[in-house]
């Protein structure tokens, strides 16, 4: 299939900019067979079965974006990619030049100066080592990466909500988004129902921003995410199948992990690793049962990936019903309950 495959016009006023008021307020579209259905996030635990697993992604988001100088004087700004160990990170850097290698960035004020020295270019990120440890320069001078779709600088409304709540091992410079509809109250009326949980964690890069650029998706490289699978969350699953139950990934991140650490026969295998996975129509899906995600960008890589689980036809139509209806889309938007592409007239979700 080609990129263009995956376009469609999306009206700017359904862009979500800012979150709602109450997490599990945002509108749920189910699709079941051909069948769609409008709900309410609420309605998540009596759309579960008991026996059913949710997987959640457990990274937490990082003050990733710096603002600064270089030598020069001119106006930096650098977007953490992903942390290569206490001192260096890959970057995304803007600039009215680009820095060559061997030059020094410097953020921070008087009170504490911080420099970085550029190591180079690899592609379109650049690698920055940093004069101490990056932890406290991000948590004292870096602010929340905002993805570029939403319009306004990150405010204490974004601290706290763009974060899901059980958010816990910090790496990620983007949200996994799907989690952010839940609060305390959805997770106890969850467990109420018998439905339980586990996690594992995906760091997700500021490469899931990054639009595709060629039109033959045989040709695109997706950017590497590191994830970790504990042995706890192998045995949650392991559990669920033996009691019929499902497998439901909270987001994009978590079935691709889940996709990546396991081998052909759908085996998961614990620790840590990276993963280029770039799933797209034709994906033989091996431990996802169903996905909850929220509603991607046009020509993305996560449109291809629900795509794949659910089929371009079905996605195509869910998206139109969406638009029609107007729900939210993106990061602060409403989210979608998927069943994969099974047998005409069978149905997984009531």
């Amino acid at each position: 299939m080609r990129r263009t495959d995956f376009d469609f016009e999306l009206p700017d006023d359904l862009i979500a900019q800012h979150p709602l008021p109450q997490r599990s307020a945002s509108r749920l579209l189910t699709l079941s067979g051909d069948a769609l259905g409008d709900r309410r996030i609420g309605e998540l635990p009596s759309l579960l079965r008991e026996g059913d697993l949710l997987v959640f992604n457990d990274t937490r988001v990082i003050k990733a974006r710096l603002f600064g100088l270089k030598a020069s004087g001119g106006r930096v700004e650098v977007l953490v990619e992903r942390l290569e160990g206490a001192r260096r990170a890959r970057v995304q850097l803007r600039s009215s030049h680009s820095p060559k290698a061997g030059s020094a960035l410097r953020f921070g004020d008087d009170g504490e100066r911080v420099t970085a020295s550029v190591m180079g270019r690899e592609g379109e990120f650049f690698v920055l080592e940093f004069d101490r440890d990056l932890d406290g320069v991000l948590e004292r001078h870096g602010h929340l990466p905002l993805p570029p779709y939403i319009e306004h600088a990150a405010d204490v409304i974004d601290d706290e909500r763009y974060q899901t709540v059980w958010a816990k091992v910090p790496g990620a410079v983007a949200a996994p988004t799907a989690g952010l509809h839940f609060d305390v109250a959805l997770l106890d009326a969850i467990a109420a129902r018998g439905i339980e949980t586990a996690t594992l964690t995906l760091h997700v890069g500021a490469g899931t921003f990054v639009p595709v650029r060629v039109d033959d998706l045989s040709e695109h490289v997706m950017h590497e995410e590191r994830y970790t699978i504990p042995r706890s969350l192998i045995d949650a699953i392991e559990a669920t199948r033996a009691r019929d139950g499902r497998v439901v990934a909270v987001g994009t991140t978590s079935l691709r992990a889940l996709e990546s650490a396991s081998d052909d026969a759908g085996q998961l295998h614990e620790g840590e690793a990276g993963t280029r996975l770039f799933i797209t129509p034709g994906y033989r899906f091996k431990v996802v049962d169903l996905l909850l995600t929220n509603f991607h960008l046009p020509q993305s890589t996560l449109l291809m990936l629900v795509s794949a689980f659910a089929g371009v036809d079905r996605i195509r139509a869910a998206y139109r019903h969406a638009i029609e209806r107007r729900y939210r889309f993106f990061s602060y938007g409403d989210a979608m309950l998927i069943q994969p592409v099974i047998q005409p007239g069978q149905t997984l979700i009531p």
